[in-house]
C-alpha cells in the first residue's frame, strides 16, 4: 500500500466548513473517481465529532473494518462513508444491530442496495407512525394539563378577589 497517498485530507467545498457535510454527500463521495484516498483515526474523529474510542467500538461492533499498516488504522472513503450512515442511523433510533443489518445488506458491490432502501423505508414508516402517537398523546396531555391550569388560575383568582 502507498502511504503517500494517505493524505486524508476530505475534499470541502469553498465556505464550507469540516465536518459539515451532509452524510448523503459522504455516501456518494465513496464512489468518486479517487477512492484511493485514506483517512487517519483522528481526521475522522474530528470530522465527525468522535472520539478514537467511539470509532474502536464501532469496529468492535463489526460495522466498520479499517485497513493496517504498519499497525496504524487507515480507513477508506467507503469506511468513512459507513461512519455517515452509522451516525445518521443511530440519530434516528437505530440500534446498532439494525445498523449492522442495514450495512451488512448492501454487499460487496452494492448488489443489495434495493433491499437495503425497502429496509429503510419499512424502518422509516414504523419510526414516523410512532412518533405521530407520540405526537397525539402529548397533545392530549397538553390539553388536559392547560384545563387543569386554568382552572387552577381560576379558582386562586376568585379566593383572591
Amino acid at each position: 500500500m502507498d502511504l503517500t497517498r494517505c493524505t486524508g485530507t476530505p475534499r470541502v467545498e469553498p465556505g464550507r466548513r469540516r465536518g459539515s457535510a451532509s452524510a448523503q454527500e459522504v455516501v456518494a463521495a465513496h464512489r468518486e473517481d479517487a477512492t484511493g484516498e485514506l483517512f487517519g483515526i483522528t481526521e475522522l474523529c474530528d470530522e465527525f465529532g468522535l472520539t478514537p474510542r467511539a470509532l474502536r467500538f464501532y469496529e468492535d461492533k463489526g460495522l466498520l473494518a479499517p485497513r493496517r499498516v504498519n499497525g496504524t488504522r487507515v480507513y477508506t472513503r467507503r469506511d468513512r462513508a459507513r461512519l455517515a450512515l452509522i451516525l445518521r442511523s443511530k440519530a434516528i433510533g437505530a440500534s446498532l444491530a439494525e445498523i449492522k443489518q442495514y450495512l451488512d445488506m448492501y454487499g460487496r458491490h452494492g448488489e443489495g442496495r434495493q433491499q437495503q432502501l425497502k429496509w429503510v423505508l419499512q424502518r422509516t414508516d414504523a419510526a414516523i407512525a410512532e412518533l405521530e402517537q407520540k405526537r397525539a398523546h402529548i397533545e392530549a396531555t397538553l390539553a388536559e394539563l392547560r384545563l387543569i391550569n386554568d382552572d387552577v388560575r381560576d379558582r386562586l383568582a376568585a379566593k383572591s378577589s
